[in-house]
């Protein structure tokens, strides 16, 4: 009997901000997902990275300023960088996990590349913020640079592309694991973003929309299930007023029709609605 295949998108809320809060929260996350293994599941999992590779780049560029013969580490990088790091972590809270319940069930992570198109346009108008407050001077340096950066309250903050997900480089490796009857971690962050260039892939100044990753990745996967872990307990009509209308479930259509009034916020529910629909 084929098992059921489902993939899991973990929100940052199921990994904490700093290295111990990571430790802890990837802890209770393998017990949840150690639930649906249990129950003779194929699990494929990917997670956020906003706060980590945020982290990341700005250690990064702190490290280049005070020592300015380094260069400056591309987004694609720190995106690589956050996938190890956080892959490391939640491997081996579920590979413990599943050997305390005598599951005896390898545990990988697969260092993703994700393509997206070059004219994308979300490359011409970049909304995704990363990184820590900046003064003015600090922006005017990062938009000489060639980089985006919007104001937020006192300061300025960096922002980058959110473009869509075109295509999982890694996928056929993904699906191989996966058939093979291992838990997968893939897609990290929403993939390292890539363009494609002859027989070249290069790594492009952006972030995925997490969301909309895992939701290419159930595609392409064909998974039965497509699950969205987050804080938040419903999906809500006109949130945040008085009129505020919790839902429980909803339709296709009805979903579309509620995106098209503009129900649901840009960067927090909206990518999640979208990817459920895709």
């Amino acid at each position: 009997m084929k098992k059921k295949r489902i993939v899991i998108a973990l929100g940052h809320e199921a990994l904490g901000t700093t290295l111990p809060e990571q430790k802890k929260a990837t802890k209770l996350t393998a017990k949840a997902i150690g639930d649906y293994i249990k129950d003779d599941c194929q699990v494929v999992l990917s997670h956020s990275n906003g706060p980590q590779v945020g982290m990341i780049h700005t250690a990064m560029a702190e490290f280049a300023r005070i020592y300015p013969e380094y260069t400056a580490t591309p987004m694609s990088v720190c995106s690589a960088m956050s996938q190890g790091y956080i892959g490391y972590d939640l491997q081996n809270a579920i590979r413990t996990e599943l050997l305390n319940r005598g599951i005896y069930k390898p545990v990988s992570t697969v260092l993703t590349q994700v393509t997206v198109d070059p004219y994308d346009e979300a490359f011409y108008h970049p909304t995704k913020i990363i990184g820590r407050v900046m003064t003015e001077e600090e922006a005017e340096v990062e938009e000489k640079k060639g980089n985006h950066t919007v104001k937020q309250g006192d300061g300025y903050r960096r922002i980058v592309a959110a473009p869509k997900p075109m295509d999982i480089v890694e996928i056929d490796a993904i699906r191989a694991l996966s058939d093979a009857d291992q838990v997968v971690i893939a897609c990290g962050g929403g993939g390292i973003p890539v363009l494609e260039q002859d027989n070249n892939l290069k790594g492009a100044s952006a972030v995925i929309e997490k969301d909309l990753a895992a939701g290419k990745l159930a595609e392409l996967l064909d998974a039965d299930q497509l699950i969205i872990l987050t804080s938040v307990e419903h999906v809500c009509l006109n949130y945040g007023t008085a009129n505020e209308q919790p839902l429980d479930e909803m339709t296709v259509e009805e979903a579309k029709q509620y995106m098209d009034e503009g129900q649901f916020e840009e960067g927090t529910m909206l990518p999640k609605i979208q990817a459920a629909i895709d």
